[in-house]
C-alpha cells in the first residue's frame, strides 16, 4: 500500500511538472510579445540558477550540495552554459513569432534527434529500421506543422524554423549535460549551466535594450516570476524526485504530455487556436518518440516494444 501511495505521489509530482512547464511556455510566449526575447531568457536563467544554488546550499530538496571538480569548470561554461544560452535565445525568439503549442511540439521531437545523433555505425537491421521509422514519423509531424504556414507565406514561417532549430539545440544541450553529469549531480549541472547561460547572454541583452524603452508593469513581472519559480525551480524539483525513484525512460514518458499542457494553457490564457494540424502532428511526433525510446526484444514468433 505504501509503495502504491508513493508511486502515486511521484506521478502526481511529474504531472505537476508537466503542468508548470506548459504554463512556463505560455508565459514566455506572453512575455516576448513585450520584452526582448533574450532579456527574458537571460534574467530567468540567472535568477533560477541562483535559486537552485540556494536550495542546494540550505535545503535537501534537490539533494546534497557537492564541490565542483576543477577539471570541469571551463566545460560548464563552454559546453553546458554556451549550449543552453544558444537554446534559450532561439527558443524565446521562436515564441515571439509562432504559437507556444507549436514550439512545444518541436521540442517534443528532441528525443528522436538525440537518437539520430548517436549515429548508425554497428547497428543491426532492426535497430536501423526502428531509428529510421521513429525519425520519419517525427519529421512527418514537423512537416504537418510547417506546410500550412508555408502555404500562407506569412511571418510565422521563421517562428516555425526557429522552433525546429530550438529542438535540435535542446538535444545538443542534453548531450552536454549528460557528459557533465558524470562528474556532478544533475541538479548541480542545471544550476551551474543556467546562471552561466544567463550571464553569457548579457552582452546580447544590452544590444537588445540599447536605444529602446522597456515596458514594466506588475503583470509582466508576475509572469516572469512564475517562469522563474514555477517553470525554472519547482518543476525541476518534481522532475528530479521522479528521476530518483523511477527509471529514466518511465519519467521521460511524461515529456509527451508537455505539448498538450502548453496547448491548454495557451488556448485558455492567450486565446491560441487549436488546429487539426496540431493534433495530427502531436500524434505523429509522440509516436516517433515512443518508437525511438522503445527496445525491440526478440521473442519466438512475435515482436513487441516494451519500454525500458
Amino acid at each position: 500500500m505504501f509503495a502504491k501511495r508513493n508511486n502515486a505521489l511521484i506521478a502526481a509530482g511529474l504531472l505537476a511538472a508537466v503542468f508548470l512547464w506548459g504554463g512556463n511556455n505560455t508565459g514566455v510566449r506572453f512575455l516576448v510579445q513585450t520584452w526582448p526575447p533574450i532579456l527574458v531568457g537571460s534574467t530567468r536563467f540567472l535568477c533560477a540558477g541562483m535559486l537552485m544554488f540556494a536550495l542546494l546550499r540550505w535545503t535537501n530538496w534537490l539533494g546534497k550540495c557537492e564541490p565542483t571538480p576543477p577539471e570541469i569548470r571551463s566545460k560548464l561554461w563552454w559546453r553546458g552554459g554556451l549550449s543552453l544560452a544558444a537554446y534559450i535565445a532561439i527558443f524565446n525568439t521562436a515564441l515571439r513569432y509562432t504559437s507556444a503549442s507549436h514550439v512545444a511540439l518541436y521540442l517534443a521531437a528532441s528525443p528522436v534527434w538525440a537518437l539520430l545523433w548517436e549515429g548508425w555505425g554497428g547497428q543491426e537491421r532492426r535497430e536501423l529500421l526502428r531509428r529510421y521509422g521513429a525519425a520519419l514519423l517525427a519529421f512527418t509531424g514537423v512537416l504537418v506543422l510547417l506546410l500550412p504556414v508555408l502555404k500562407l507565406n506569412n511571418g510565422s514561417v521563421r517562428g516555425e524554423l526557429f522552433g525546429l532549430t530550438a529542438s535540435v539545440l535542446w538535444t545538443s544541450y542534453g548531450r552536454q549535460a549528460r557528459l557533465l553529469g558524470q562528474k556532478i549531480g544533475g541538479v548541480a549541472v542545471s544550476a551551474h549551466t543556467m546562471w552561466r547561460a544567463g550571464f553569457l547572454l548579457l552582452p546580447l541583452v544590452f544590444v537588445e535594450i540599447s536605444g529602446r524603452s522597456i515596458t514594466w508593469n506588475l503583470r509582466l513581472l508576475e509572469v516572469q516570476l512564475f517562469c522563474i519559480v514555477g517553470g525554472g525551480v519547482a518543476a525541476f524539483i518534481f522532475w528530479n524526485n521522479g528521476l530518483r525513484h523511477w527509471k529514466t525512460s518511465e519519467v521521460f514518458l511524461f515529456n509527451n504530455l508537455i505539448p498538450l499542457s502548453t496547448m491548454l494553457w495557451a488556448h485558455s490564457f492567450l486565446g491560441e487556436r487549436i488546429t487539426r494540424s496540431f493534433w495530427l502532428a502531436m500524434i505523429l511526433i509522440i509516436a516517433g518518440v515512443l518508437i525511438g525510446q522503445a527496445k525491440w526484444e526478440k521473442l519466438p514468433g512475435c515482436n513487441y516494444f516494451p519500454m525500458e
